[in-house]
């Protein structure tokens, strides 16, 4: 009898271990993953109160409470079964990620920023098909990047500040979910593919891309708000189906090697716009006042001449002219009551203008000599 109640007692305790919500049962493959991913992060550089420190494998990962083991960085689904997400914590581990991490065919997420991963990403990732989020800023992956035409759930991707080299793949532009992409401060080379359809925020700071901007790498883009090409390689003229881009709000493409612009007059959404420090030559775009709600502009460091048009923008806020060789008195409108003080920010030192006063912050640095103005206007007499 007693042997019959002993029965009793184990299958009830079983059939507690299932229905409690307080336990989990990761799938093993699952469990072996994450014994992968760990096993792949050097011994040294886990500290013992991080996440990865209280990954105890004699503990079930997704069992509840975490009270001593598993206490962050990993999330389960409510069903306390599968691994949906890895979020470690910036403390520096260092290793590489492990090809397993593919067996996690439910993570939605992965971020591993701010530490010292290596290598590069496995082309396993590419199987993750219910991927939404990747995180990989401020490490030191390398590589070409993996296929990633496969990852339709794919809606942001964040790998900037790595070491990752090659051309940017064609296949991003089957990423239809995808919302946020930022791949600056790498070592990308080449033009720029055609881009996901939907994107709302565009990053390519600091690379080596180079070429053209051409309007087939972003047909169809009409959720783009936001564009950083900043400190690349991109030469030519830029054109005006660029800044008529129906939600571009933020431009920056300072530090390349444009040489022109064109722009006719627009009812643009344009804000903030940063083309300095490129090689562009002729006068100011005139048509950048009839953008209604532009307020930030940076046309520095070029080498534009002629006189200043955009006295009668009153949404400017933020001008930055400084660095050229622009001629001319400069617009009352900058300077309150005519004084040294001006109702908005920048720079228009270092060109040919005259009666800037050098007491206003405004026209620091100081003007260029006269005999370089001379000879920037040739046997044309520039006013200055």
């Amino acid at each position: 009898m007693s042997s019959f109640f002993t029965l009793l007692a184990i299958i009830a305790t079983t059939l507690s271990f299932f229905i409690n919500p307080n336990h989990g049962l990761t799938l093993p493959s699952d469990v072996t993953a994450l014994k992968a991913i760990k096993a792949s992060i050097k011994p040294k550089t886990i500290p013992q109160w991080s996440c990865l420190g209280s990954w105890n494998f004699t503990f079930d990962p997704c069992s509840l409470p975490h009270r001593t083991h598993f206490i962050c960085g990993i999330t389960c689904n409510s069903d306390l079964t599968r691994i949906t997400s890895i979020v470690l914590d910036p403390v520096g581990y260092s290793g590489t990620l492990s090809p397993l991490i593919s067996s996690l065919t439910q993570l939605q997420h992965i971020h591993l920023g701010e530490n010292s991963f290596y290598g590069s990403i496995p082309s396993s990732i590419s199987s993750l098909v219910n991927l939404e989020t990747l995180v990989l800023t401020h490490n030191s992956f390398s590589g070409n990047l993996p296929p990633l035409n496969s990852l339709k759930s794919l809606k942001a991707i964040d790998i900037s500040y790595n070491t990752f080299t090659g051309n940017l793949p064609n296949s991003f532009n089957s990423l239809q979910n995808l919302r946020s992409m930022d791949l600056s401060f790498n070592k990308f080379t080449g033009a720029l593919p055609k881009l996901p359809p939907n994107l709302a925020t565009l990053a390519i700071k600091a690379n080596s891309l180079s070429g053209f901007l051409t309007q087939s790498s972003f047909q169809g883009l009409n959720q783009l708000e936001v564009v950083e090409l900043s400190a690349n390689g991109f030469t030519g003229t830029l054109k005006n189906w660029f800044f008529l881009l129906p939600s571009l709000q933020q431009i920056n493409l300072s530090n390349n090697s444009f040489t022109g612009i064109e722009i006719s007059k627009s009812t643009s959404n344009l804000i903030a716009i940063d083309i300095g420090f490129n090689k562009i030559e002729g006068y100011l775009p005139v048509n950048f006042q009839t953008f209604p709600y532009l307020s930030s502009l940076s046309l520095r460091y070029n080498k534009f001449r002629g006189p200043i048009p955009y006295g009668n923008t009153l949404s400017l806020r933020r001008l930055f002219l400084d660095g050229n060789f622009l001629n001319g008195k400069v617009p009352n409108r900058f300077f309150s009551n005519g004084s040294s003080s001006s109702p908005i920010s920048g720079r228009f030192g270092d060109n040919c203008l005259e009666s800037c006063p050098v007491s206003s912050e405004l026209c620091l640095p100081s003007q260029k000599s006269t005999s370089v103005c001379k000879q920037a206007y040739g046997s044309k007499k520039p006013r200055f």
